[in-house]
């Protein structure tokens, strides 16, 4: 063990030299493999997968930001994802926010290309931070509680030394051969990548990054598509309190369960929204068909559903129509109630309000 004010060179290589497969880790294994099984399987069924992506990954960004107090309403967010072509300026947070979701497909580009290794979590952290600095080379990084101020942790410090932890945990991710279940791997590889703490900023975010990656690499999900952060925020005393008993007394199989508990709940949480915007999108078709007759357009549910806000410009830039057209569509669903007309400044938003309750419950 450690001591909390002195760098933690000695971090152990990964696997843990206990039992991973006690009767209760591998109950909870059972359940979430099973949840998640389920999830991969509704997603593979759907005509348009990705177009979940947005919604779906826009809430997990908004989430796992809000764990590192970076808070953005969800209006703001889905206001500026309409905009987000036309140069506005919005808040520090929302755009950290969406620099998340960047984040995320920047990682799963590169880990299609090369899977998981140290050059492509320096990717993700610098498309999150929008910054060009790599692994932490200076010394003096102290982990302290937030409210009294006491140092709880000291990550290893030396460039060296980090890749070296990083190369290790390279080697135990790729590593196909060790017959430890995927999940209970990801809660290891979680740790692991939390306690080597590489970067001066974004670690966090990286970090759960990494976990739905993992599951898109392992092939348990096809797409990355999973609230987990959702959980990790209702449980942020319970997170931190237990990676800290990992370190300090080896305390692996409760941090283990509560990452497999975080993953059976997120699952069947994401796959009952889902089902929830697929039956509102379909209903939805049905009163656009109505209002909009020969004229209308399959492809503008698919934007009214990956664009809560919609305008104008992103009917045109999508081919919906010329601008005279696009506005007349917009029009008529709003003077059905479909959607909803908000003016903000010069331009007039057209929200998806049954969309948007859907998205925030």
């Amino acid at each position: 063990m450690s001591k909390r004010t002195e760098p933690n060179n000695d971090l152990p290589d990964l696997p843990p030299k206990i039992d991973l497969e006690s009767p209760e880790i591998l109950k909870k294994a059972i359940k979430a493999n099973r949840v998640l099984a389920e999830l991969k399987g509704y997603c593979q069924t759907l005509p348009d997968p990705k177009l979940l992506i947005n919604t779906v990954v826009l809430q997990e960004s908004k989430d796992s930001s809000a764990i590192e107090n970076i808070v953005t309403t969800q209006d703001e967010l889905y206001r500026a994802v309409a905009a987000i072509d036309d140069g506005f300026d919005f808040g520090s947070a929302t755009k950290e926010v969406l620099q998340y979701r960047e984040a995320l497909y920047k990682g799963l580009e590169l880990m299609e290309k090369r899977g998981l290794t140290t050059n492509t979590f320096v990717a993700i952290m610098q498309k999150l931070k929008h910054t060009g600095s790599g692994i932490r080379t200076t010394t003096g990084t102290r982990l302290a509680n937030p409210g009294t101020k006491e140092i709880i942790y000291t990550p290893p410090e030396g460039e060296n030394i980090i890749r070296e932890k990083l190369l290790s945990l390279e080697k135990f991710i790729h590593n196909d051969k060790d017959d430890i279940d995927a999940l209970i791997k990801m809660a290891l590889i979680h740790y692991q990548f939390e306690a080597i703490h590489p970067f001066a900023d974004g670690n966090g975010r990286t970090g759960r990054i990494m976990n739905v990656l993992y599951l898109v690499y392992k092939k348990l999900l096809n797409i990355p598509v999973l609230y987990l952060s959702s959980y990790i925020i209702q449980n942020k005393n319970e997170y931190y309190r237990l990676l800290k008993e990992v370190t300090e007394k080896q305390n692996w199989d409760d941090w283990i369960k509560f990452m497999l508990e975080a993953v059976s709940e997120t699952a069947s949480l994401t796959l009952e929204k889902i089902s929830s915007i697929q039956s509102l999108k379909k209903e939805t078709a049905v009163k656009v068909k109505r209002v909009l007759k020969t004229s209308y357009n399959s492809e503008l549910i698919d934007l009214m559903f990956s664009f809560p806000y919609l305008k104008i410009k992103i009917l045109e830039r999508n081919g919906i129509g010329h601008r005279q057209t696009s506005s007349v569509y917009l029009q008529k669903l709003a003077k059905e109630k479909i959607l909803k007309p908000l003016k903000l400044g010069k331009e007039i938003y057209y929200i998806n309000n049954k969309l948007m309750d859907l998205i925030s419950k």
